[in-house]
């Protein structure tokens, strides 16, 4: 999906976003025959109809370990009025959709997720897919003997048949990479989300340690005939190669740059500010990388909120010049091609 067929994402998109809605109205007018889509914890949702969008953040992880991870471990009431409020403030501030990133394995929470999304009147988005990052402390045991094939197969049956028997199915692929060269178990996270998405059409949003493990996933997609548009680069602003940057853009792929806090603003401002300057603002995702209720800490632990992008982030690229419709094309319409559900091949796009 071009640019050109989301114009009507500018700046009355943009402000039509803050009006609040109410839950009931979510998830909405169902997509027509065709039109782009993305997969809601509650349903498919028009990819023109997401509005603003914080395309990496987290209600709940647990990283206690795959061997040990459960919701067992948390009374999902009490997490649930930890987080709302939250949720609520981001709606206040113009949020329209919410892609939740956790991972199986990681704490994922499919009707914990649905739940929110009633009660908050956001869209939620939930993922399929694994995350190898951290020596695999988070992988489950099967995937370091199945093969990139039958790991894709798991993952395809999530989106076909829901996650764990709750009919919620995913919106994207989440894998996790550590840094450096790919491990055998990364290389093979890579190859099955690259299978899942030739299979589904669902983009692959990939934390990555480093230029070395992006490039080396790049250089996956390839092999597996899949177009760089279909990857996401989450954590791209933690990049040290900016060449990487650019190398990974001209290729079509996307810079996400999701951790807008207050002491990582001016970097997150100037990376944004620099890649427009280049010509990249099509391919940048924005967001916050917060949250999370913490299961096995007293109260949850500490939770982020989702606000710096819209007090902070937002008002400073527009005092660096960025227009409204530029504005509304980092929030709105840049996540809406990113996610949008459908198969990019190589030599396509």
């Amino acid at each position: 999906m071009h640019r050109r067929a989301f114009l009507g994402f500018t700046t009355a998109a943009l402000l039509a976003s803050r009006v609040p809605l109410r839950a009931a109205a979510i998830p909405g007018t169902p997509p027509a025959p065709g039109e782009p889509t993305v997969m809601t914890v509650r349903g498919p949702v028009a990819a023109a109809q997401l509005g603003l969008v914080l395309p990496h953040e987290h209600v709940l992880v647990d990283f206690i370990g795959a061997a040990d991870v459960s919701p067992a471990r948390y009374d999902a009431g009490v997490a649930f009025a930890k987080i709302k409020p939250f949720l609520d403030e981001a709606h206040d501030l113009g949020c329209r959709t919410f892609f939740e990133c956790t991972p199986a394995f990681l704490g994922r929470d499919p009707r914990l997720l649905v739940r929110l999304s009633e009660a908050t009147g956001l869209r939620l988005v939930t993922n399929t897919g694994y995350y190898a990052a951290r020596q695999n402390k988070f992988l489950p045991a099967h995937a370091l003997t199945e093969s990139a094939d039958e790991l894709a197969a798991r993952w395809q049956r999530e989106w076909t048949a829901g996650i764990d028997g709750t009919g919620v199915r995913p919106g994207f692929i989440k894998i996790g990479l550590d840094a450096g060269p790919l491990t055998p178990a990364g290389r093979k996270l890579a190859q099955a989300a690259a299978r899942t998405h030739r299979a589904t059409g669902l983009a692959i949003a990939a934390h990555t340690g480093d230029h070395v493990a992006a490039l080396a996933q790049l250089a996956v997609l390839r092999d597996e005939g899949v177009h760089p548009s279909a990857w996401i680069w989450v954590h791209a602003q933690n990049a040290k190669d900016a060449a990487a940057l650019t190398t990974a853009a001209r290729a079509g792929a996307w810079l996400s740059f999701d951790g807008v806090a207050p002491p990582t603003l001016a970097r997150h401002v100037a990376s944004v500010v620099d890649l427009k300057r280049q010509g990249f603002l099509d391919q940048l995702l924005v967001s916050h990388d917060a949250g999370w209720y913490r299961p096995g800490e007293p109260d949850g632990g500490a939770f982020r909120g989702y606000d710096a992008l819209f007090r902070a982030f937002l008002p400073a690229v527009r005092r660096e010049g960025f227009a409204d419709a530029e504005i509304a094309r980092l929030t709105v319409e840049n996540p809406a091609r990113a996610f949008a559900t459908r198969v990019r091949v190589a030599g396509g796009g």
